[in-house]
């Protein structure tokens, strides 16, 4: 029997990690992660989820000045927002 290329088991094994999670789980443990994170800063928190492809886009909160402006705490909850896409959409797949 031909053994499969590495490439071939890294694919297969990434999409069988996936496990299903509601919303409100996922919610949960994001805003966990946040609150955890070095970078974390005082109201920053994900208050959304959506799934595009296999990607976890995160929401929340993106503190603009009131001219709808970004400000110096856009970029770090940009920058939160990013690192749970990468970290949680390799383990979870949203189930609603």
């Amino acid at each position: 029997m031909p053994e499969s290329t590495p490439s071939q088991d890294h694919v297969t094994d990434i999409n069988t990690e996936k496990k299903p999670i509601t919303r409100h789980a996922l919610l949960l443990e994001a805003n966990a992660l946040i609150k955890s994170h070095e970078a974390y800063l005082a109201g920053m928190m994900a208050d959304d989820v959506v799934q595009k492809n296999d990607v976890l886009v995160f929401r929340g909160d993106y503190f603009l000045d009131k001219d709808g402006l970004p400000t110096v705490k856009t970029t770090a909850v940009f920058n939160m927002f990013k690192h749970l896409a990468h970290v949680l959409s390799e383990k979870y797949q949203l189930i609603d």
